[in-house]
């Protein structure tokens, strides 16, 4: 009885990931428009500085694995940075957390068909997998549109010294 209710979680933790993952991939990318209010700075995310001060996010971010797709987008081959790099930096962090916030969603459906205890388990397996990214996510973003404002300040300022 008890193996086959964690099976139907397991299973169900497996479709529902999936198919979140799958959302993001194949969504019309104006649902990660950067400028849209889910992916903005709350007060209390301090552009970032709450998730290095409280969590210690660089201490351990870039040990996580992260996924890169066939032909996908990946911060280890970057040559040069450039307005369009950090425009697509910043449209992967916004799909990203897009498809780690829809996949906490789960912990609604395994609350319903699951005993407490269990239920219980999978909200807290659901969450410990998913929030470290939702928060590395956002942190990289604030500092991606820091780079990305102050790259348009200098390259205004180079092409006005060259204008005159």
């Amino acid at each position: 009885m008890i193996h086959n209710i964690l099976f139907i979680n397991i299973l169900s933790m497996a479709i529902w990931h999936l198919t979140c993952f799958l959302l993001c991939v194949y969504l019309n990318p104006k649902h990660f428009n950067y400028k849209k209010q889910r992916y903005q700075a709350k007060a209390w995310e301090q552009n970032g500085k709450w998730y290095a001060n409280n969590l210690k996010i660089k201490a351990w971010k870039d040990k996580l694995p992260q996924h890169i797709g066939k032909n996908g987008f990946s911060k280890a081959r970057m040559t040069h940075i450039s307005i369009d790099y950090l425009n697509e930096f910043i449209f992967e962090t916004c799909r990203a957390e897009w498809n780690h916030s829809y996949n906490c969603l789960f912990v609604v459906v395994t609350l319903i068909i699951s005993p407490l205890g269990i239920g219980l388990f999978f909200v807290f397996l659901t969450l410990i997998i998913n929030l470290p990214f939702i928060a590395i996510q956002r942190y990289n973003r604030f500092r991606l549109i820091a780079a990305k404002e102050k790259l348009i300040r200098i390259n205004n300022k180079n092409s006005k010294q060259k204008a005159t």
